[in-house]
């Protein structure tokens, strides 16, 4: 089939299956000089996935290919992977999106995009798939190729500048670097050349403490007595916390029974008072 194909434009091409290789080449039968080079792009075609139908296209007038490398561009492979899966979207909706605004046919195999299309369009999909791997998400440029294609219906916008119709989305750089919550003021510290004091090591303070001289029995004995200070400590703490739930409310007749005890304590000194008034005056009305 591609055989044929070649031989309408007067091109050879000779397959070498040891090899695995392809060869074109121009005959007294070609006419056109540009046939060996849409052969070459045929060949390049072939090689990236292209299947032979789809690939027998470049041979037309007006059809262009370009086949654009994207593993460079992202050095980590899971990243890389992403992204790729990014301009496929899901089950290859976003390349169909794209095929259909551009009018172009596009492969994504391994670590290339092969493209096939027109001129205008092939530099359309070749900036989707560069900022795609530079994190910008293909939707973006589809809703403002979408834009475009109804603008271009309109004649009267056709000499007018299309900047106040498209969207535009602004970059948001959201750093993940954590900040230190306590941030030490160094322009405050006075310079001294000499280094601070070493921190004292474990063994340093076993010593200090004399644990180090202590027996393996006497070590275990200090762990287990430590261990069972602090099982005692959350035991009472927790205990607390239960009875804490058990505590009796104060009710509103405890309140009243305190307020009528206050009372009728008053009422007694007043009482106690007025009799004592009662008999000064009575000592005062003898002596006269």
């Amino acid at each position: 089939m591609i055989t044929r194909a070649l031989e309408k434009h007067g091109i050879a091409c000779t397959l070498d299956l040891v090899e695995g290789s392809m060869t074109v080449k121009t005959t007294r039968k070609t006419y056109d000089p540009a046939a060996i080079l849409n052969a070459r792009d045929l060949i390049k075609l072939l090689a990236r996935s292209v299947p032979a139908p789809q690939a027998i296209k470049i041979l037309e007038d007006g059809m262009s290919c370009d086949v654009i490398k994207i593993r460079g561009r992202v050095r980590n492979k899971d990243r890389f992977v992403k992204r790729r899966q990014r301009i496929l979207g899901p089950n290859g909706s976003t390349l169909k999106a794209l095929e259909l605004l551009t009018q172009t046919y596009i492969l994504v195999q391994g670590n290339t995009v092969s493209v096939m299309g027109s001129y205008k369009s092939l530099k359309e999909v070749r900036r989707v798939v560069d900022d795609c791997m530079a994190n910008i998400h293909p939707i973006y440029h589809i809703k403002e190729l979408m834009i475009k294609r109804e603008l271009a219906k309109d004649p009267e916008l056709k000499d007018e500048n299309w900047d106040r119709f498209l969207p535009h989305f602004k970059k948001r750089n959201l750093s993940k670097r954590r900040v230190p919550h306590n941030v030490t003021d160094k322009s405050k510290k006075v310079y001294t050349p000499f280094p601070p004091a070493q921190e004292k090591s474990k063994l340093d303070l076993q010593i200090e403490s004399g644990e180090y001289f202590l027996g393996k029995e006497a070590k275990e004995r200090a762990v287990r007595e430590k261990r069972d200070d602090t099982m005692k400590e959350k035991m009472e703490e927790k205990k607390r916390k239960r009875e804490a739930d058990y505590d009796a409310p104060q009710e509103d007749g405890d309140a009243k029974k305190e307020k009528k005890k206050k009372k009728s304590k008053d009422g007694e000194d007043d009482g106690e008072k007025k009799s004592k008034k009662k008999r000064k005056s009575e000592e005062v009305a003898t002596e006269d």
